[in-house]
């Protein structure tokens, strides 16, 4: 797991080590992305400079059109002065089309950096475990995917550009100063320190104030995603007054960072303003006196003027810059996090196929435990015969679902071994581990889509013929048929238009169509009323056939179609036996089943 991994990636105590291990996983992350376009990056740096230096010869030509092109055209040679503004026009308009140029081929490198990012986080997630999401919110993969690449894109469409193209513009206006009057470049330099300190008292204040308009804007979006998420609740506990006093609050933080961001701004711009006008000053009142002593030609004092009115302009965009970067540099450091993890379920670097799986699924001496402190599965052992139902029972807690997901291979043992057909799990072809393996949830979740695509999903490349079918055998033709339009009926978001019944319906004919040697059933008739789960029985007893299946159910009544019982207590066996079996006899199933049998009445 990287540094910065799921439980702290959001810490703010990095030791300095630490901080130095994150920046250069920031920085090889961002040097892979740009490895491939080396070319259009020399060719952009090469633009910028040109532009730049095209920019910067105006002043310098119209200087030199006063000193030497107005004597000339009073003596009639007009051209002296014609050649000059030909040549400034012919440079402002490859300045502008140099720019043009320079602002597309950003742009390219840009869109191409966030592509290829957007693309890494993606298939990056989807391959990372089960473990990885059960723990990073999906909140914050939203944000790796939104407000993260939105802060390097500024960066990268604007920020980079401004800081080259602003920090070589004042570079090249120095240097052409020195060139056409050194004295007036020594009144430019001076102006730097004023300018410095101000830059510096900018960044830090801004550093800190940005950070809180950032924080707070966070706060607000996550307080209006869980109420709006949660809006049941919120209904149903009447906490609407509460929500909205809290909002109010956060709303107003928000607000004040945001006031004082402007202060700041409201400080800083008239400060630049003043020290660019002061220097201005500056030169205009050394040069004048030295036009006046006939020391300097007065072109070159319009040229110093010139030059030093430009000179600010890009000040507040490289003070703003600095803010830009740090946004971006933090959203690179979560972004590189996120790619730095390793699937805690890796693909094995030699797998075995298995084509015909029977479904013999054995667990060898297996312990488990999501945290070293807590054990879930002590020493477990367990052989279930290829065919037959299972059903898990037990209180919460007890580790059922734990040994779904050993068997679903969403986690692996911490020791000991879980086998199909005699072949280790971690050993199996991913490919053939996932067809023969299917589960389940209560949730039956449903993707935008066609309930046809929904089921299709189990087998991406099968008939309209083969999911009708499908869906006839677990009892979900009828209502299917009856939906506007049938198996084309968009079943909108997380199945809207159908009922938690029908979903799950929809999900075990998604199963069925799949295929399976073994079927994980994970609660999957927990949140369905007695007739829907009536009508979900009568599929089960179609999609359990002639094959393995495991069945986790609170509902003691899904428990009747199993072949064998196991009653679970702390990760443990305690009773294994028929169902008929285990309800004659006097444990703790035969308990359960009286106090049930007796809920009904």
């Amino acid at each position: 797991m990287s540094v910065v991994g799921v439980a702290g990636e959001d810490r703010k105590d990095y030791t300095k080590a630490e901080h130095r291990q994150i920046r250069a996983r920031s920085f090889a992350l961002l040097k892979s992305l740009l490895q491939p376009m080396w070319g259009k990056v020399a060719l952009t740096g090469i633009v910028i400079i040109v532009s730049t230096g095209a920019q910067v010869l105006g002043p310098i030509l119209i200087g030199l059109g006063i000193n030497e092109g107005l004597p000339a055209l009073l003596d009639q040679d007009w051209l002296p002065l014609a050649g000059i503004i030909i040549v400034y026009l012919l440079s402002g308009l490859t300045g502008a089309l140099l720019i043009a140029w320079y602002t597309v081929l950003v742009a390219r490198i840009s869109q191409e950096i966030l592509l290829e990012l957007r693309k890494r986080v993606f298939l990056h997630t989807q391959r990372l475990s089960l473990e990885f999401h059960e723990n990073y919110t999906s909140g914050r993969i939203i944000a790796r995917q939104t407000s993260d690449l939105d802060s390097l894109r500024e960066l990268l469409d604007s920020g980079v550009g401004q800081l080259i193209q602003g920090g070589l513009y004042m570079l090249f206006i120095v240097i052409a100063m020195f060139v056409a009057d050194p004295v007036s470049g020594l009144v430019l330099l001076a102006s730097l320190v004023p300018l410095g300190i101000l830059s510096r008292w900018f960044q830090v204040r801004s550093s800190k104030v940005f950070r809180e308009t950032r924080t707070t804007s966070a706060r607000v979006i996550v307080h209006f995603v869980e109420s709006m998420t949660g809006i049941r609740a919120v209904k149903a506990f009447r906490k609407e007054k509460r929500n909205e006093k809290e909002f109010a609050g956060l709303v107003e933080d928000y607000r004040d960072a945001n006031v004082r961001a402007i202060n700041l701004f409201g400080t800083y711009d008239p400060a630049l303003v003043l020290i660019g006008n002061v220097t201005l000053a500056a030169v205009l009142l050394v040069g004048g006196l030295r036009v006046a002593e006939g020391d300097l030609a007065i072109g070159w004092l319009l040229t110093a003027l010139l030059f030093t009115r430009s000179f600010f302009a890009p000040a507040e965009e490289l003070a703003m810059f600095y803010n830009s970067y740090q946004s971006a540099s933090a959203a690179l450091e979560k972004i590189s996090g996120v790619l730095e993890e390793k699937p805690s379920v890796p693909d094995p670097t030699g797998p075995i196929d298995l084509w015909e799986a029977k479904g013999r699924v054995a667990f060898e001496g297996v312990e488990f435990a999501y945290k070293t402190d807590r054990v879930v599965l002590p020493t477990f052992d367990l052989e279930i015969p290829a065919g037959q139902t299972i059903a898990l029972v037990g209180s919460t807690g007890a580790g059922k679902s734990t040994l779904a997901k050993l068997i679903s291979r969403f986690y692996d043992p911490t020791a000991g071994a879980v086998s199909l057909d005699g072949v280790d799990l971690r050993q199996l072809h991913p490919k053939d581990l996932r067809r023969a393996i299917v589960m389940v949830t209560q949730e039956a979740y449903l993707f935008s889509g066609t309930v046809a695509d929904n089921i299709a999903l189990g087998k991406p490349e099968a008939t309209r013929e083969e999911i009708v079918a499908a869906a006839k055998a677990v009892g979900a033709h009828t209502f299917i048929a009856g939906l506007p339009d049938g198996y084309d009926t968009d079943v909108n978001k997380r199945g809207g238009r159908v009922s938690a019944g029908q979903r799950q319906l929809i999900s075990f004919a998604r199963a069925f169509i799949a295929d399976p040697v073994v079927l994980i059933l994970d609660e999957a008739t927990a949140s369905l009323d007695i007739p829907s789960e009536r009508l979900v029985q009568e599929g089960l007893q179609t999609l359990l056939a002639d094959r393995t299946a495991v069945i986790i159910a609170h509902r003691l009544s899904t428990v009747a179609i199993a072949d064998r019982v196991l009653v679970m207590e702390h990760g443990r066996i305690v009773e294994d036996g028929a169902p008929a079996e285990l309800i004659a006899g006097t444990g703790k199933f035969s308990k359960m089943h009286a106090a049930w049998r007796d809920s009904l009445v």
